[in-house]
């Protein structure tokens, strides 16, 4: 095999996020559909998240008491973005038909970056506030939830950001901070309120907390289990995620 064509197979390869659309669609369950995808179940939910997070709708929702445990189904807008991946596909294998050389293919992979950020929540820019050297970047997200991000002015320009611009604002789990459904939170500080969903105690180390925000978006924070306790925190309770400014990362399509 050439080397073009081994660089063909990792460049069209379905990314394992949006080929767990279809494993959820085909096996309607989240433990089948992992095992398909070749993920763990933890892995699968975190995929489902990062989806439903990025999505102006969640494309997939929990089903209680689905077969094989761990039920999930797609909805409607989960079925008709599954359709256009599939039309993507088709359209990809032709245009790397075309590729010239294994150089090409090189290009695109450095372009298609990954982040080690958590929270990955789609936005749109409602208002850019100048404050020195900085810019308060404030973010409509899905259902009318709003966040804040502090970048500099430079930044801004650089991202070509306006009213209007569509964003993806990252923010690292270890950047949020859990706080009870009563305690103040800091000043300036974004504050998005929840229910928490699960708690995945860690052997060594602060457990993960998944918040589910009113909107469908999901959370993931980092709380050592003697903040939980102590805050009241644990799952089915409500809970406040706050965070700075200028801790939320902004990025934008190529």
């Amino acid at each position: 095999m050439s080397m073009l064509s081994l660089l063909s197979q990792h460049i069209v390869r379905r990314p394992q996020r949006i080929a767990l659309l279809q494993h959820i669609a085909e096996q309607g369950s989240i433990t089948r559909a992992a095992k398909s995808a070749g993920l763990s179940y933890k892995a699968a939910w975190d995929a489902i998240d990062e989806l439903n997070n990025l999505a102006q709708k969640p494309l997939v929702e929990r089903v209680v008491g689905g077969k094989g445990g761990g039920g999930a189904r797609l909805t409607l807008e989960g079925e008709r973005v599954l359709r256009l991946y599939q039309k993507l596909q088709a359209l990809q294998a032709q245009v790397l038909e075309a590729a010239e050389d294994a150089s090409d293919l090189d290009l695109l992979g450095r372009l298609m970056l990954r982040t080690s950020a958590r929270n990955q929540l789609h936005g749109r820019v409602v208002s850019i506030q100048a404050q020195g050297r900085n810019d308060l970047i404030r973010l409509e997200l899905a259902e009318g939830l709003g966040l804040d991000a502090q970048i500099t002015h430079d930044s801004t320009v650089h991202l070509e950001l306006q009213n209007g611009t569509e964003v993806v604002a990252l923010i690292k789990a270890g950047w949020l901070e859990l706080l009870g459904n009563d305690q103040p939170a800091a000043p300036g500080h974004n504050v998005l309120r929840g229910i928490i969903e699960a708690v995945l105690d860690a052997e060594d180390g602060p457990s993960e907390v998944r918040i589910s925000l009113p909107n469908g978006h999901t959370l993931c924070a980092l709380a050592e289990p003697l903040h939980l306790h102590r805050q009241g925190l644990a799952i089915g309770q409500p809970a406040q995620v706050q965070f700075s400014p200028s801790n939320v990362l902004i990025g934008t399509p190529l």
